[in-house]
């Protein structure tokens, strides 16, 4: 999931700019250990197309996360599934502020008076109030027998 932040400045957080050595230096680590979390998936750093890893600062900043984590005693497995869990909630707390956007712009329209519509008994539009049902047609006299199949 690429988010883009760019900062003032136009410095883009996403923005694959750092080898693999300059990112080992900056997250205070080994680049074997960049490696080793490549592979296990914990940090994905962008590729050349000659396949070197290329750093952003938002994965600088994720390997300091990581390295912090593993010093306080979390095993690879449980940082794996911290990260998965953020990334789940990130996206949960998106979803809330879009559907609070969507609830709010829902009832200014409410608010504002403005008119609703329903489809009427022949298929047409018809214009109700808000909480009014539409009109409903007559009954039907018609009589249905249902018999199974055996």
């Amino acid at each position: 999931m690429a988010r883009r932040n760019a900062r003032a400045g136009g410095h883009d957080d996403d923005a694959p700019v750092f080898v693999i050595s300059v990112a080992a230096e900056l997250a205070g680590m080994h680049a074997q250990t960049l490696r080793q979390y490549d592979r296990l998936g914990l940090v994905t750093p962008s590729r050349t197309r000659g396949g070197g890893r290329r750093y952003s600062t938002r994965d600088v900043a994720l390997l300091r996360e990581v390295q912090r984590l593993s010093q306080e005693g979390v095993s690879l497995a449980g940082i794996q599934r911290i990260l998965e869990l953020e990334t789940q909630v990130d996206a949960l707390q998106a979803k809330v502020a879009e559907l609070t956007e969507a609830l709010d712009q829902a009832r200014a329209a409410l608010a504002s008076g403005s008119r609703v519509f329903a489809v009427g008994p022949m298929g047409e539009v018809v214009p109700i109030r808000p909480g009014q049902r539409p009109p409903r047609h007559a009954s039907s006299q018609a009589l249905v027998v249902w018999r199974p199949e055996r």
